[in-house]
């Protein structure tokens, strides 16, 4: 973890979550088959519906951290993408969930039907943490 990271207490900034909770998305689709841009030149984007975070304990500056992702079953057109936070104990010192939605960028509503290739990336991800 670098300092930028970090607040200024030397912890992990909360905010720094969230982006590395968006760059866990984007490679854990690539890694599926799928690059994020693909998707979004058919006009369609992954959006967060919903974002839940739980803190165990404090990465401080320094510790290297693994992020273990995966998703969920579907919950009609909600995938919930779940993901740890590993640090230096090798136990998760933070939970997050993000709820996606599949959306149609240029009318700006939820696209039940998924393209064949999203549909394929997103069950290869159901099968568990990477």
């Amino acid at each position: 973890m670098l300092p930028q990271h970090t607040d200024h207490a030397g912890v992990l900034w909360h905010g720094a979550y969230v982006a590395w909770l968006e760059e866990a998305r984007v490679e854990a689709l690539a890694a599926a088959g799928l690059a994020y841009a693909e998707l979004s030149s058919q006009g369609l984007e992954l959006m967060v519906v919903q974002l839940e975070l739980s803190y165990r304990r404090p990465l401080r500056h320094g510790e290297s951290v693994e992020l273990r992702s995966w998703l969920e079953q579907a919950q009609g057109v909600r995938h919930p993408f779940r993901t740890e936070f590993i640090g230096s104990t090798a136990e998760p010192a933070a939970h997050a969930c993000v709820t996606l939605a599949l959306v149609d960028r240029q009318r700006g509503r939820v696209q039940r039907q998924q393209p064949v290739e999203l549909a394929a990336a997103l069950e290869r991800l159901r099968s568990g943490p990477e």
